[in-house]
């Protein structure tokens, strides 16, 4: 008898057993292999399919600085403001990922695990075909929606202030705080996409969670940065070399090193030292063992 064996409780039948195997969370690999599986799928979609995914998701990212504007706008002034506000920073990943529109932070994990598992050229290729059409398109949404909500007459005096104090709050970084606090930003975008696959029921509280920690901490995000610092531009509070140089490039590289070279590569290392085998063949393993356990028993 094999020591796996003499420490299981005695006395447990076939069905208790199975109802057992059955409530254990997924494996490592099989979280790899589902976000991997996603990513190979966004890989293959044409470019108008990811460029208007794309600029839908940047316009559906303004939802975050128009809940947070208006709370600061009805909330009393002090720290405690923060708080509450933060939780409007949710509205836009909330829409965006559950409508399953294209987001470039999301993208720093899902599209490059394929590229980490077969590490080729022309997997490589694919992946800068999907960042640079996503980023144009979240980007472009976010442009528009920023310009749409300042220059048409939607909001009150106070959410109007409110939403240039945003800005000006993200400006306040140096060149060196906007990557390193992307940094934290994609890996925290990163983990929330991890976890997902792994408790689907709570889709909705993982999100809530991770983003609101996020905007508490004023981690930087170059969509959802993208309309606070543009709504700035727009009113003549700064300028688009500042919005490029400033914000755009530092948080964009933070956002892809906390993602990719962070997290992703250092999931995809933990799932293949298991067992040095890739992550698709323990997927396949796992199946196997889960099919061999639902046969009937004689």
């Amino acid at each position: 008898m094999s020591d796996a064996q003499s420490d299981k409780t005695p006395g447990l039948s076939a069905d208790e057993e199975q109802a057992i195997s059955h409530n254990q969370p997924p494996r490592a690999a099989v979280l790899h292999e589902i976000i991997r599986t996603q990513g190979d799928q966004e890989l293959e979609r044409t470019l108008a399919a990811l460029w208007w995914s794309a600029l839908a998701a940047g316009l559906s990212m303004g939802l975050s600085l128009m809940a947070m504007g208006l709370f600061y706008a009805r909330l009393p002034e002090g720290d405690s403001a923060q708080v509450i506000a933060s939780l409007g920073y949710s509205a836009g990943f909330l829409a965006v990922i559950l409508a399953r529109q294209q987001l470039f932070t999301e993208n720093t994990l899902t599209a490059v695990l394929p590229l980490m598992t077969t590490p080729t050229l022309a997997n490589l290729g694919r992946l800068l075909r999907l960042w640079t059409v996503v980023l144009a398109g979240n980007l472009a949404g976010t442009l528009l929606v920023s310009w749409v909500m300042l220059e048409l007459p939607i909001f009150d005096s106070k959410a109007d202030v409110a939403f240039l104090e945003i800005g000006r709050k993200v400006m306040t970084n140096d060149i060196s705080q906007m990557f390193a606090k992307g940094i934290v930003s994609g890996w925290m975008i990163a983990t929330m996409v991890w976890m997902i696959p792994a408790m689907e029921n709570a889709k909705i509280w993982i999100i809530l969670m991770i983003t609101y920690l996020m905007a508490l901490g004023d981690f930087t995000h170059i969509v959802v940065g993208s309309v606070e610092v543009a709504y700035l531009v727009w009113a003549g509070d700064e300028t688009w070399t500042a919005f490029w140089l400033q914000f755009a490039l530092p948080t964009l590289a933070g956002n892809i090193v906390g993602g990719s070279f962070i997290f992703a590569l250092i999931s995809h290392a933990q799932v293949r030292s298991d067992s040095g085998k890739p992550p698709s063949q323990l997927l396949k393993e796992d199946h196997k063992r889960a099919t061999r356990r639902q046969e009937p028993r004689l």
